[in-house]
């Protein structure tokens, strides 16, 4: 099994170009696949320094409906229009971030390019889906913990205007091979605690590796009760047999708080970095 990451928003040693983004290459012994694929064509670019060969995949797993997860797809389909692309229905939904009212334009528009959505490759899938004995995706149906406190200037855009995104349209992939277990998530924006919760609750037990980003990551110095908050999260993670590599939206500071409280157990993956697995 082989894992890469394609992007993401720190340089790695392979020469691969970072961005605020997120894409993950996975070889399995029936499928290779892609989780996201990053903000832009640089993810394609990246993937062709790695020497990935992306007209062989053969699936793709949108994490959620974010551009910096799927501004890759329209570029990925000119050079591959047969790998089956699965996203929750809710993923074309119009999601927006606050910036502020200081801002030059508050509400910003992160969802989709609504070009994915017309792609005949597309498969939308509403909750839990078995794609065949490696693969799985599965939702939260109730979250166990309250959301990170990142997500609080989320948005979803309705008829009657604006309210605070529930990620409905957020689900995590289980891979299973060789008697092990991984989990990978985009950004764990239903919170990583309430996503290994409905793991367990699923599977009956803890996955053998965890790579997901955490969505901790802020522009401006965290508050006393944030720092309270990422403290807790690791030390909850900790309780877990299982090994967690991080990335994307948990920042790098986030990191290195979790890090002095997980140790060995956390790592940090970089732009066209390889997951080694153990």
């Amino acid at each position: 099994m082989k894992i890469v990451n394609l992007i993401e928003n720190t340089e790695g040693h392979s020469g691969c170009v970072a961005a605020h983004g997120l894409s993950f290459y996975v070889e399995t012994e029936k499928h290779k696949l892609l989780l996201d694929l990053g903000p832009s064509e640089e993810t394609i670019k990246n993937a062709e320094r790695s020497g990935i060969d992306l007209p062989a995949v053969d699936t793709v797993i949108l994490s959620h409906g974010h551009y910096d997860h799927s501004g890759g797809i329209i570029p990925f389909t000119k050079i591959n229009d047969k790998a089956l692309i699965y996203m929750q229905d809710t993923a074309k939904d119009e999601y927006y971030a606050d910036d502020g009212e200081d801002a030059p334009e508050r509400f910003r528009y992160i969802g989709i390019d609504k070009d994915i959505i017309k792609l005949p490759q597309v498969r939308f899938v509403s909750g839990d889906l078995k794609i065949d004995d490696e693969l799985e995706l599965f939702i939260i149906r109730k979250r166990s913990h309250e959301l990170p406190f990142t997500n609080s200037r989320l948005l979803v855009r309705e008829d009657e205007g604006f309210r605070r995104d529930d990620f409905r349209h957020e689900h995590f992939l289980m891979i299973s091979q060789g008697g092990k277990s991984i989990l990978m998530s985009g950004c764990a924006h239903n919170g990583i605690l309430s996503i290994m919760d409905a793991y367990m609750e699923k599977y009956g037990k803890a996955p053998d590796l965890v790579i997901s980003g955490f969505h901790l990551m802020k522009k401006t110095d965290y508050s006393e009760s944030e720092i309270r908050e990422i403290r807790d999260i690791a030390k909850e993670l900790k309780k877990y047999p299982s090994r967690f590599v991080t990335c994307h939206c948990t920042g790098t500071p986030a990191f290195d708080i979790m890090k002095d409280i997980m140790g060995d157990a956390l790592e940090y993956v970089h732009s066209g970095d390889e997951v080694i697995l153990i």
